[in-house]
């Protein structure tokens, strides 16, 4: 079209067709606005064209799509929109009663009245920062009209559910920025799964996004910001969505693949019409501060989009190599930008105890070009990965648990039985399945009675995900991982008291660690199987448990697992990152699909347990990664690679020095002994960078009195031997 356009004017300029042809390049070409555009100039130039003209007369390739989309959308929307309003202004207004948290029950009519509206009865305040609501347990956007009776909660960005919300609508900001600045086609734009921010995947042709095109791309986010543009909300038919989105065949194939029954739902914002489940905040205005964090390929295999940056220089739409490439942008934003420089210099402190750098510094982990998608742990990596695993494993033993080794592979009959394969469509083709459900088949090799219950058996043993490739550079993402694995085979009865005792569990070790956590009840999701009433009962028995543990915690409504409810447990580090890493699952299912039994009290009676999956530490190689960032590598004693060294101040002091280095060692702690020719401030300073817990410092002083003199920290004082072992066996014990 730009070829042809540009040869229709020039011919009614007196320009001849092979002027015409070597002077305009096919669009393909790289070099076309840089060569084409200033070849035009000077000729038009040159018979008093202005360079208006030539602007006008040669539109950029993005145009052609934008001019042709973005009407028919807005069009399209505006027109479902007045339909609507007029269906909903037809309804009769009958009085409803809105119920709050404190129990205040607010009077208000049918399809009229909106949860802004009541937030503006009960204060300006939380009017003015309003986010979004829950109306009977499900999310909904301020502006929306309530239906029925209902429970009203309101939540502000300080809740969970408000930030999660605003960083939603976030990413459809940056959509609207990215689709106009580079008239890419959006794929999908959410915030991430961690909670931390947000990210949008588009096709965007020929052009390699990077750090430079950032600056761009936040001002017209921020142009648009400053315009408080509303979210409005429309529901369509999936004949009007194939109709709207037509033209961006990413979105025709996300609308093919969603339910018969499944409401669409599409979103305007400013010149931005896109499709999104919602809900979003009132309006942009409630972002003051945006900016880019990173551009990278985006791998995405179906409606629910991972958001992974991946490393790699391609990854295909669905993970197909035969489809498009896309890129994906992620950005943080905040209402002020006092909290964005904060979260920006909080980033670049985690940056500097990422894995991959200050691992390596340590000497704990290697990566080797012959095994590109993995990592080596290296003697002292290898030191805390197995101890953090005994630590789990001691206290296993101390609270019953058994430990047990379970196959890898077993066959696709056991998942086939579990009612997991049918969500799986990828693995129904094989004949066998890795690491399936173990505790089931232990629990079953012999007949049971009610006075074993409860059985907790528990496993460190390889998980396996179907990772993306691409996506294998990281160490949190892994292929296989070894896991701490529990499961407790317990009676309806003990159901209360096993959950409780295992969150005392989780509390006893996150707080060696020194994490904080948050706790979430996640309910039933829509893919789920069973019974209600059994979710009804393990749900009730899950919510007395945490009431009794005593502790805070939210209700996480539909994220349950596939088979039970779960409580989440989200650490958050010294860094203020947030992780998943422990899990407790109640499963009612699995004993009732492999017909677990045991003789009951009444021994004429047949019944069947319950099983919690419990854990807490999650992927071990994960944890190390958390964990290095958490200590900024300067790890406790108990769990150090480096716990002491020994100093020598001379070459006379050096036989002493190695005979306090056996003692130490002879005692299990972890000792090296410095016995270069250097000086000895030169060893202390070396000791200090490399995070040495204690740096024993001998000269012939000490050899003649058998004591060491202690650094510890800044401190330093002289001790004996064995005033020092008694030390640190009292650091060990309590987890120093």
């Amino acid at each position: 079209m730009l070829r042809r356009y540009a040869i229709h004017n020039l011919r009614r300029n007196g320009f001849v067709y092979s002027t015409v042809t070597a002077m305009v390049p096919h669009p393909k070409d790289d070099d076309y606005r840089d060569a084409a555009i200033p070849k035009l100039i000077r000729m038009f130039e040159s018979r008093r064209f202005f360079y208006s003209t030539v602007t006008a007369m040669v539109p950029h390739p993005k145009d052609d799509y934008l001019n042709a989309a973005i009407p028919k959308r807005i069009k399209m929307f505006e027109s479902i929109q007045a339909e609507q309003k007029t269906q909903r202004l037809s309804l009769s207004p009958d009085p409803i009663k809105v119920t709050l948290p404190d129990g205040t029950v607010k009077d208000a009519a049918k399809w009229q009245t909106t949860p802004f509206d009541v937030a503006k009865e009960i204060s300006k305040n939380l009017a003015n920062n309003a986010l979004i609501a829950r109306v009977n347990g499900v999310l909904w956007d301020m502006a929306r009209p309530l239906e029925q009776d209902c429970e009203l909660r309101i939540y502000k960005f300080e809740d969970d559910e408000g930030r999660d919300t605003f960083w939603h609508s976030s990413a459809l900001i940056l959509g609207q920025s990215l689709e106009m600045e580079y008239g890419c086609k959006l794929c999908v734009g959410l915030c991430t799964t961690r909670r931390e921010g947000f990210y949008y995947d588009a096709f965007y042709g020929d052009l390699g996004l990077n750090d430079d095109h950032f600056k761009q791309i936040e001002a017209r986010a921020l142009k648009a910001v400053g315009e408080k543009q509303p979210f409005e909300r429309i529901e369509v038919t999936r004949d009007q969505a194939l109709e709207m989105f037509s033209d961006n065949e990413f979105k025709v194939e996300i609308i093919n693949d969603l339910p018969a029954d499944k409401t669409i739902t599409v979103y305007r914002c400013g010149s931005l019409v896109d499709l999104s489940r919602g809900p979003h905040i009132p309006n942009n205005s409630f972002v003051k501060a945006i900016a880019c964090l990173k551009a990278s390929s985006a791998y995405w295999r179906g409606n629910k989009a991972r958001p992974t940056c991946l490393k790699a220089s391609s990854a295909y739409w669905r993970g197909n190599k035969a489809r498009p490439t896309l890129q994906r942008v992620y950005g943080i934003s905040y209402p002020d930008q006092e909290s964005l420089k904060e979260y920006l210099l909080k980033l670049e402190e985690a940056k500097k105890y990422d894995y991959r750098n200050f691992g390596v510094e340590q000497e704990l982990l290697s990566h080797h070009e012959s095994s590109p998608r993995g990592w080596f742990f290296l003697p002292r990596g290898a030191l805390v990965y197995e101890e953090l695993m005994n630590f789990i494993s001691s206290q296993y033993e101390v609270r019953g648990y058994e430990e047990v080794i379970t196959p890898h592979l077993f066959e696709m009959d056991l998942w086939v039985r579990s009612s997991l394969a049918a969500n799986y469509k990828e693995i129904k083709k094989h004949k066998f399945g890795l690491k399936a459900i173990w505790r089931c088949s232990v629990f079953k090799h012999r007949a049971r009675s009610y006075s074993e219950l409860p059985l907790r058996m528990a496993e460190f043993g390889g998980r396996y995900r179907n990772e993306a490739s691409d996506d294998l550079s990281e160490l949190k993402h892994r292929r296989i991982f070894e896991k701490d694995d529990a499961h407790i085979f317990c009676r309806e009865s003990q159901i209360k008291d096993e959950v409780r005792e295992a969150l005392k569990f989780i509390d006893y070790v996150y707080e060696i660690f020194g994490f904080t956590y948050d706790l979430k009840l996640s309910t039933r999701p829509e893919n789920s199987f069973g019974e209600t009433a059994t979710w009804e009962k393990a749900e009730s028995a899950l919510k007395e448990a945490l009431d009794e543990f005593g502790k805070p915690w939210q209700l996480n409504e539909g994220d349950g697992a596939l088979y039970g409810p779960k409580i989440d447990i989200k650490v958050s580090d010294a860094l203020s990152r947030k992780f998943q890493c422990a899990t407790l699952q109640l499963n009612f299912q699995l004993p009732n699909c492999f017909k677990l039994e045991y003789l009951a009290e009444d021994e004429a009676k047949i019944e069947r347990p319950v099983m919690i999956h419990m854990a807490i530490l999650g992927s071990v190689k994960r944890l190390f990664n958390i964990l290095l960032g958490h200590y900024k590598g300067k790890w406790p004693f108990w769990l150090s690679p480096r716990q002491a060294i020994v100093c020598p101040v001379s070459k006379k002091s050096q036989a002493y020095a190695k005979k306090v280095k056996d003692e130490i060692y002879s005692k299990g702690f972890l000792v090296d002994a410095d016995l270069r020719y250097r000086k000895i401030e030169k060893k202390v300073r070396e000791a200090q960078l490399a995070q040495y817990n204690y740096i024993l410092v001998v000269g012939e002083q000490e050899a003649e009195t058998g004591q060491v003199s202690v650094r510890d920290k800044v401190d330093l004082t002289t001790m004996s031997i064995e005033g020092l072992l008694e030390r640190f066996s009292e650091d060990a014990k309590n987890f120093r």
